[in-house]
């Protein structure tokens, strides 16, 4: 079989392949190499490929695979993971001039845990300035793969590229604001953002620690699920990772929506939403109530204000982060993770508990809403597929920066989890997606209502021509 018939394979279809040993783990990941050297020049998702690291750990899977030591349905598959994630002795900047000669001298945890479960490490993928909203200035943005002139998505947008592309089977993102819903819906990609402690933040970099999430970008629903039951779990390195059991995110998967009660606000899903959006949503809820699930009207709590206090808490969380560099050596800072660190910096005691208080309040509120459904469907963003041209404008468009943020951060102030899930595409032929979201430490619901619209819809299944 020749790489055209197997860059665009699911993760889980590949591992299966790799470990009846169809086709080798060393096939596999050196077609991904062969790939990301033919097609990463122009799309830049990669900030580091690790080739020789990649081919030993294929080498190793495969004698485990031949001697029938399965480790599991990752064990042999080419993945990559986010720069701002610990690799042993190799370089992680996470998208910073400053940090790109450090090279840790272990890995992070989620790193860890992939490598346990025999999963082959490509390389780092590319991220914005310190996982925040703009790339550093001397760092070439990735590329949308279906429209250049189109938004990637930040900040995992090197995720969402290198994944929706083919230059990797599934990747790791994370999600502070809406980074990995941005490029998961700006790509066509499935992306899980976890609740808020079910994986762990040893060894990533920190953005803003009560905010950030890890989690898996994929091309389904079911690759996410296989993704996170790996990385999911408590960690001794991590007091914040929650002791919470793991579920098998695949045992419960095809039960599939009947019966599930589907929360939507038909006013908050479509005021001052685009119309591609809308009518996508249409298209979504039609699809869900054929699917059986017990569609019903909610009213979401008013999250303006909390979208507000996004950014000074997000400054003040990464100030902290930032303290033994900035301002220090603040000329070696872009202008956007500058500008946000000096918001943190700007506020005051009384301010921050404001905010505090705002947001345990406004967790009280979602919580609530959830006591009479299951999972609360919304658009990724109000904006169908913004263009590089808008986004340039971003500091100075008010109602940009509420539609990109109106459905993504309020589920990073309440730490819920949410599963994007690709729905068609604008007419400039580029992805729109939705969310499910759900109460806490709910994935396995996410997964199972993610697989059974996948079912329903090849929309997952498309891919940008390359």
């Amino acid at each position: 079989m020749s790489d055209n018939g197997w860059h665009y394979l699911e993760l889980l279809d590949i591992g299966r392949r790799i470990q009846s040993k169809e086709i080798s783990s060393v096939e596999a990941a050196q077609a991904q190499l062969d790939r990301i050297a033919k097609l990463d020049g122009a799309l830049k998702s990669y900030a580091l490929p690790m080739p020789e690291a990649a081919l030993a750990d294929a080498r190793r899977a495969d004698d485990e695979i031949r001697q029938g030591k399965i480790r599991g349905p990752l064990h042999g598959v080419p993945i990559a993971v986010k720069d701002l994630c610990w690799t042993k002795g190799v370089p992680t900047a996470a998208g910073m001039t400053i940090y790109r000669d450090f090279k840790p001298d272990r890995d992070a945890t989620v790193v860890e845990k992939l490598r346990a479960a025999g999963a082959v490490n490509l390389g780092k993928l590319q991220l914005t300035e310190g996982a925040y909203a703009d790339h550093h200035p001397k760092i070439t943005p990735p590329v949308n793969p279906w429209n250049k002139a189109h938004w990637s998505g930040a900040s995992s947008s090197g995720s969402g590229v290198a994944t929706a592309a083919g230059l990797c089977y599934g990747s790791l993102g994370s999600d502070t604001g809406g980074s990995i819903r941005f490029p998961s819906a700006a790509n066509g990609c499935t992306g899980l953002k976890p609740t808020w402690g079910r994986v762990s933040r040893f060894g990533v970099f920190e953005l803003a620690a009560t905010l950030d999430h890890i989690g898996p970008m994929t091309r389904s629903a079911a690759d996410a699920g296989a993704m996170l039951s790996v990385i999911a779990g408590e960690d001794p390195n991590d007091p914040t990772a929650s002791l919470e059991p793991v579920p098998n995110y695949l045992a419960g998967m095809t039960r599939g929506l009947r019966g599930l009660r589907i929360g939507v606000d038909t006013k908050w899903n479509t005021n001052r939403v685009e119309d591609e959006v809308k009518q996508m949503l249409a298209t979504v809820l039609k699809v869900v109530a054929d699917l059986g699930g017990d569609i019903r009207e909610v009213t979401f709590p008013d999250p303006e204000q909390i979208i507000s206090d996004w950014f000074p808490l997000c400054g003040v969380e990464t100030a902290v982060a930032h303290e033994s560099t900035y301002p220090s050596r603040k000329d070696e800072y872009g202008p956007g993770l500058s500008g946000l660190i000096d918001l943190g910096r700007s506020q005051t005691g009384l301010d921050y508990q404001k905010i505090v208080l705002r947001r345990n309040d406004f967790r009280g509120r979602v919580q609530k809403v959830f006591e009479g459904i299951d999972l609360l469907l919304v658009p990724a963003t109000a904006v169908a597929s913004p263009t590089m041209a808008q986004m340039a404008t971003l500091g100075e468009d008010a109602e940009l920066i509420s539609g990109l943020l109106r459905y993504t951060c309020p589920f990073d102030m309440t730490g819920s989890p949410t599963i994007t899930l690709p729905s068609g595409f604008t007419a400039q032929g580029t992805p729109t997606a939705f969310q499910f979201v759900s109460r806490h430490f709910e994935e396995e619901l996410l997964v199972r209502a993610g697989w059974a619209y996948q079912q329903a819809t090849d929309w997952h299944r498309k891919h940008p021509a390359l």
